[in-house]
């Protein structure tokens, strides 16, 4: 599997480079769409701007779906200030605590891309004396242009409007001993981890009993991401997202993560123990987790009224929503469980 463990981190250092916040994901999710189709699949994007891929199969009324997102977390520029510099409002998840001092980019809809670092106000602990004190909370931060600006007139004769996008730097690296930092793993990582299972499906010529689709959808970050678009004959329906890392689970950034329960409720029974049976039978590394405070694609799917079972996984990744940590174990991991499950 290392060969393909190797192409996923390489996708996923592309596809982290590419920005992609709730509502900016065209660019990205061109770039997973012709992915698709070098490796030799039928993708096609969605009125809304998802990514819709014919894996192939059998067996066309018991399907199954897929699913990854590659929005992510960011920003909008809300407010220009009397000095120049921006006040924003989070897409998604985004917490101030996890973003401050983080250099962003604000895409202008007509006159390029801007740079600047999202701060507190008043940032410097040696003039503002409630440096520490200060709770950080968007209305209490800022983002100061790299611009010469100095009124609200300076910022906007760049072409900066309220309602521009502001993408935080992913700061990507890969360490020697294998583990995968960056903003935004959740969830170019799974994205990245089902264009990996596609291309060892094609490379060993796998003939597939059921009908499978990828889709990689664009709104996971504000709860409506897979609500739409799922093909005729579907009857099952996996996220691969983030598995969480943290207090009270059992999940590691090396192991594949099974949900049993998010804060919406119980995933299919059946699905979560076939996901468990095939982690044994196959001697691959899993944890079986609740996760407190998540919603996935597969839930936004059952809302819409779509009737499919249901499950999620992804490989463990730590710091959630901030500078987030997996490992190519996890990689390993997740994929060898899709190539176990979907058999």
């Amino acid at each position: 599997m290392k060969n393909y463990v190797d192409y996923i981190v390489d996708t996923t250092c592309k596809l982290l480079a590419i920005d992609s916040p709730t509502g900016y994901t065209k660019r990205a999710a061109e770039f997973v769409m012709d992915e698709y189709r070098k490796l030799g699949y039928e993708a096609t994007m969605t009125v809304k701007g998802c990514v819709l891929v014919n894996i192939g199969g059998k067996n066309k009324d018991n399907g199954i779906v897929l699913a990854a997102h590659t929005d992510t977390l960011g920003a909008m520029v809300s407010e220009i200030k009397g000095n120049g510099n921006l006040k924003v409002s989070p897409l998604g998840g985004m917490n101030p605590n996890n973003a401050e001092a983080e250099n962003c980019r604000i895409v202008t809809r007509f006159d390029g891309v801007y740079e600047g670092t999202f701060q507190l106000n008043n940032a410097s602990v040696h003039v503002n004396p409630s440096y520490s004190d200060t709770v950080r909370k968007f209305p209490e931060m800022e983002v100061v242009l790299d611009e010469v600006v100095n009124s609200k007139a300076d910022t906007e004769k760049l072409g900066i409007m309220v309602g521009d996008i502001v993408c935080f730097d992913p700061r990507t690296t890969i360490t020697e001993k294998g583990y995968i930092k960056s903003r935004f793993l959740d969830d170019k990582l799974s994205v990245s981890i089902l264009l990996g299972y596609a291309k060892y499906i094609k490379d060993n010529n796998i003939e597939l009993e059921n009908a499978q689709y990828h889709y990689i959808t664009v709104y996971e970050e504000v709860g409506h991401g897979g609500a739409a678009s799922i093909p005729a004959g579907v009857t099952e329906m996996i996220s691969v997202d983030m598995g969480c890392v943290g207090n009270g689970l059992t999940c590691n950034e090396h192991m594949v993560s099974i949900c049993a329960k998010d804060s919406r409720g119980p995933y299919n029974y059946d699905v979560v123990t076939g996901l468990v049976k095939a982690s044994k039978d196959n001697n691959i590394d899993f944890a079986v987790d609740i996760y407190p405070f998540y919603g996935s694609d597969v839930d936004a799917t059952l809302v819409a009224g779509h009737d499919l079972r249901h499950g999620l996984i992804g490989p463990g990744v730590y710091a959630s929503h901030g500078y987030e940590r997996s490992h190519k174990d996890g990689v390993e991991n997740t994929l060898k469980l899709l190539v176990s499950y979907c058999k």
